[in-house]
């Protein structure tokens, strides 16, 4: 696929155990609805060919004579198809029979991996029946008249794709095989199981695959058994997780009647990029073969995995509130550890009505109440100026009021009327020097009160203002510690609401949510002729929604342009056009390298996600960095 994407897919075929012609028919169906829905690469269960629970039935040559035919049946069956299959099946070789993993596409074998680690404990005796990769003495085998690499270190390569297998219990074991095949390069690993199902084993599973995937760095496709495998004392439910980078992506039906198909989309781009940006992930530990295998490319298939489009907000509500009390938690123990270092027993803090002073007011206090310092020692300052609404000026008294902290008001109108006189500004010339002398003359008048009262200026500033430089250099862009530098502005208004939904004040949690429900603004332009906010921020930059979304996937993932402009309509094509998309996301890039000097120098804050442009660790760039190359990919779109 376009974008670095990898159509994948795990197949659960119906299965009678002992019965290798029915058995391989039931892959060979599945194989090719997988190869018609473009999926590239296609996953089948452990010993699929024989069926897992044949027991000593493995020592009989007919049976495995059998079931070397039946492979030999699914090898020419792919001569129509583009997809690579992987099939379990049991191999003899000499006086041996290994438990291994099949890699066939375009009617022949690429190679073969037998299982490591054979489990000898309560249900599982696969050591009566099976030797280890440990146990064999050839790099190749004869498998279906051909000569074939065998063994346990072979990567299978398409490109940046690199393809690693290992087998039900290698997973289980305290260093998975999976472990050295991502040291060496594979960035997919297959799984082949015929793991039986119990209670709570399932759960647990889950988090090995999604760790593993972590782990790693890798995509993880993890496939077992279903119920045609169940026999005597054991039940298969059938099981197909694929996990990428510790997500789990795609996942299906357990104790499903019917063969099933599991299909998804690897982002291989993104982790080629987290392992660049991961220098300790460690290098090659031994000797590899990589084996070129064809894969198809598809460059037409459309993208089914989801485009989640508020990527800094989790989607499952329990896990959002666990998300926003630990970062709440985050932005205080950091302000606890700066006013403790400095012995600060004040601070000073504007209040503007919005959401980001709104939440620093609230961190602050809770810093406050943690440190068992009186809350009247926080000083919340509103400074009316030229664009001051009633709305947010209310909001901003009503939230200090019922949170007991002391409040002053400082108005800048005089201040920077004077400043204009003196330095020949025309008071009714709305522009950036209009703008940018009321921003520091608050900044001016926070530091001053923050001087006569010993305290610590606390700053309100977030990370996608930081990200567009939606900040008055030297004005509210500085501060003496931010605690919301690296919170997004689309999380911001979800702790906000997170701290509403606990507050036990009914006066407090009324403000908040009215907070939340005010139109983001900087208030610098005088307000509407009915009072209203007129300076609207997001009409000036664009959607802090879709910013956000540019943001994490540039940082987070070193996406292009391109890319993020793709993954950007899946995710808002019921909300902007393309243009609409286009346009804003040009608009970013612009200045997001405009304004790099204002991160340069930024004050401290906490970090409290894995995306933060703190120049003192997670982001470094030159001031002067040339955008060119971006604008030119921004415009060519």
């Amino acid at each position: 696929m376009k974008y670095g994407f990898i159509k994948v897919a795990t197949a659960i075929p119906d299965c009678r155990v002992g019965d290798c012609n029915y058995n391989s028919d039931q892959i060979i169906e599945l194989l090719h609805r997988a190869d018609e829905q473009k999926a590239e690469i296609v996953v089948f269960p452990e010993l699929c060919i024989t069926g897992y629970s044949c027991g000593d039935l493995f020592g009989q040559r007919l049976l495995l004579e059998a079931a070397e035919k039946s492979i030999r049946k699914v090898v020419e069956s792919t001569r129509s198809t583009q997809v690579l299959a992987i099939i379990g099946a049991p191999l003899a070789q000499s006086n041996k029979v290994f438990n291994v993993a099949i890699i066939i596409g375009h009617g022949r074998i690429y190679g073969i991996v037998p299982k490591t680690h054979l489990p000898n404990y309560k249900e599982f005796y696969e050591k009566r029946w099976f030797c280890s990769a440990m146990d064999m003495t050839n790099d190749t085998i004869d498998c279906c008249g051909e000569s074939v690499p065998f063994g346990t270190q072979i990567l299978f390569t398409s490109g940046n794709t690199k393809i690693a297998v290992e087998l039900c219990e290698d997973l289980w074991v305290t260093i998975p095989p999976s472990s050295y095949h991502a040291q060496n390069g594979a960035n997919i690993i297959v799984n082949l199981s015929a793991s039986n199902d119990l209670a709570g084993k399932h759960d647990y599973l889950r988090t090995l695959v999604s760790q593993q995937s972590a782990r790693t760095t890798s995509a993880y496709l993890y496939v077992s058994a279903g119920l045609g495998e169940s026999s005597t004392d054991l039940v298969f439910g059938g099981k197909g997780i694929i996990a990428e980078s510790g997500t789990i992506l795609a996942e299906g039906k357990r104790f499903c009647d019917e063969p099933q198909i599991i299909i998804t989309e690897i982002d291989i781009e993104r982790l080629l990029n987290a392992r660049r940006s991961n220098t300790a992930a460690g290098s090659k530990i031994s000797e590899y073969r990589y084996i070129p295998v064809p894969l198809p490319n598809y460059t037409d298939s459309d993208l089914t995995r989801r485009v989640d489009s508020h990527p800094f907000i989790p989607s499952d509500n329990s896990l959002l509130n666990e998300r926003c009390e630990e970062i709440f938690n985050i932005q205080v123990s950091g302000l606890v550890k700066r006013l403790r270092h400095t012995g600060a027993q004040s601070a000073v803090i504007g209040i503007s009505g919005g959401l980001d002073s709104t939440l620093a007011l609230l961190v602050t206090v809770r810093a406050f109440d943690r440190l068992g310092l009186s809350r009247d020692k926080i000083t919340g300052i509103t400074m009316p100026g030229f664009g001051t609404t009633d709305r947010t000026y209310n909001n901003a008294l009503d939230l200090m009021r019922s949170l007991g902290v002391s409040i002053r008001e400082i108005s800048i109108k005089n201040a920077c009327i004077q400043h204009f006189n003196d330095i020949g500004h025309d008071l009714n010339t709305h522009d950036v020097t209009y703008e940018n002398s009321q921003a520091r003359e608050r900044t001016q008048i926070l530091m001053d009160v923050a001087n006569q009262t010993g305290g610590l200026v606390v700053g309100t500033g977030d990370l996608s203002e930081l990200a567009l430089g939606w900040a008055t250099y030297n004005g509210d862009h500085m501060s003496m510690y931010g605690v919301n530098g690296s919170v997004p502005k689309t999380l911001v208004r979800h702790l906000v609401c997170w701290i509403a939904s606990h507050e036990q004040n009914e006066t407090t949690r009324a403000t908040l949510l009215d907070v939340v429900d005010t139109p983001i603004s900087p208030e610098l332009i005088p307000a509407d002729e009915q009072g209203n906010i007129k300076q609207k921020t997001e009409d000036l930059v664009g959607p802090y929604e879709l910013h956000d979304f540019f943001l994490y996937h540039f940082i987070r993932h070193g996406f292009s342009p391109e890319k993020i402009y793709f993954l950007a309509q899946k995710a808002f094509g019921e909300t902007y056009d393309q243009a609409t998309i286009k346009h804003w996301l040009t608009t970013f890039f612009r200045r997001f390298f405009n304004q790099q000097f204002k991160r340069s120098c930024l004050p401290d804050g906490p970090k409290v996600g894995s995306v933060s442009l703190s120049p003192r660790g997670d982001w470094r760039m030159p001031s002067d960095a040339s955008s060119a190359l971006w604008l030119q990919a921004c415009e060519a779109l």
